[in-house]
């Protein structure tokens, strides 16, 4: 016995699978995407603490000796994990990433964190964010779309507002080492994500965390002379800004930033300022003007603004039926 089928009421059928397999390839897609921002999330939640611990736990003079020791055991451990030294032309890549990413931004860091309440100095670098898609489109050409600008020009009137609150007793110093550090960093960032193509993210950052560090060494050595001596408080907050804040942040970073964009991994930076603002507040007990406020909820808007509408995808395209004038139908044999 022999059906034969409507072409009309075939092609439906289809276009109804195809229209599931499409959703559920669509939900896939957002459901990975929605895993690598909660993994790159890591790094500014834990940079963000890192102001509160090394303003309330680590030496406040010893800058140079601060980020070396931040940076060196990090860099140790990961590259005993990794198990390989770099190759070619990596020996001078590692070197300009350990400045930017790693030494020249630790130590002004360090600087920042001292300087600065935890809550401003988090926000200030939550610009960065504007920065990165500056330089992704420069140097990878990752347009950023509109309303990740939007949300990035926002953030950045929410930072002059917060910085230019005279109840905030702001130290321009800071505010001037911040700038910089985050510079440094965005290029150091998109540098990164231009040059690991294709190389393990672990054997990339522990390479640039052990360059930085040695380069911090001779410059500690020479402005404040022998290491600090470090009591159980100061090792203990080191371990962590090392282990935690340094060595699982980097890889986390990176990563998001091999996986996502570079607009997308800069507004993901949000949690820096959010964390900082948290601790600061709830454990150093800072207090803020209604400034400083305004100003840090407009850089939390516009960073929640962009990074949600610019991850809208659009929709899929209705699957097209053809024309009730399509050729014969199909047969499908039965018993």
């Amino acid at each position: 016995m022999v059906i034969v089928l409507h072409p009309f009421i075939v092609s439906s059928k289809e276009a109804k699978v195809s229209s599931m397999e499409d959703t559920l390839a669509s939900a896939g897609i957002r459901l990975r995407t929605f895993g690598w921002v909660a993994l790159t999330a890591i790094a500014p939640i834990a940079w963000g603490s890192n102001y509160y611990v090394t303003r309330e736990f680590l030496p406040e003079d010893s800058a140079l000796w601060g980020a070396a020791i931040r940076a060196l055991p990090a860099g140790l451990v990961l590259l005993a994990i990794s198990r390989k030294l770099p190759h070619g032309s990596w020996w001078w890549k590692s070197a300009v990433l350990g400045i930017l990413n790693i030494g020249a931004f630790f130590a002004l860091v360090y600087v920042v964190a001292q300087l600065l309440p935890s809550g401003v100095a988090a926000t200030t670098m939550a610009s960065s964010a504007g920065v990165l898609m500056l330089f992704a489109w420069l140097m990878l050409g990752e347009r950023p779309a509109r309303w990740p600008m939007i949300g990035a020009l926002m953030g950045f009137i929410g930072v002059a507002v917060m910085v230019f609150d005279a109840q905030g007793g702001i130290d321009i110093r800071g505010i001037i080492s911040s700038l910089v550090a985050m510079l440094c960093s965005s290029a150091g960032f998109i540098l990164t994500k231009r040059w690991s193509q294709g190389l393990p993210i672990v054997r990339v950052t522990a390479w640039q965390l052990v360059a930085g560090g040695a380069v911090l060494v001779p410059f500690a050595l020479l402005v404040h002379g022998a290491p600090p001596q470090l009591g159980i408080q100061a090792a203990a907050g080191f371990g962590y800004v090392s282990l935690v804040a340094t060595a699982a942040a980097y890889l986390a970073w990176f990563t998001g930033l091999r996986q996502l964009t570079a607009s997308s991994v800069g507004l993901i930076g949000l949690l820096n300022p959010v964390t900082g603002v948290l601790l600061g507040t709830l454990l150093a007990v800072e207090s803020l003007g209604l400034q400083s406020i305004l100003g840090m909820g407009m850089v939390l808007g516009g960073v929640l603004l962009g990074l949600a509408n610019g991850s809208r995808r659009k929709p899929l395209p209705e699957p097209e039926l053809p024309s009730r004038d399509a050729p014969a139908g199909q047969a499908v044999k039965g018993c």
